[in-house]
């Protein structure tokens, strides 16, 4: 996984990610961000290459650029399947409690 920045810290979406990822390291995660499932870090980068998306970045809360990648969710079923196809294994996190009451 992409290092963080020695001293910098995680703003709690980025904590909650890593946790996810650290379950499931052999796997590319689709973390869902309302209508988007977005990739981070190595995952991003190799999401990017794989399926040709934009490779961007988020700021992790002033501690250094993240880099990122994400699909609709409408439209990730054949994203899924293009990642299978070419070997890859996904695990997909959807979120399981209203974010306003979060």
């Amino acid at each position: 996984m992409t290092q963080r920045v020695v001293g910098g810290v995680d703003t709690p979406l980025m904590q909650q990610y890593r946790e996810i990822k650290a379950r499931y390291p052999q796997t590319i995660l689709f973390f869902r961000m309302g209508d988007f499932y977005e990739m981070f870090e190595d995952d991003a980068k190799l999401a990017a290459r794989e399926l040709g998306l934009t490779l961007t970045s988020r700021n992790n809360g002033g501690a250094a650029d993240v880099p990122l990648a994400g699909v609709p969710v409408k439209a990730a079923a054949e994203y899924l399947r293009r990642l299978v196809a070419k070997g890859h294994r996904v695990a997909i996190c959807d979120q399981v409690e209203d974010p306003k009451l979060a």
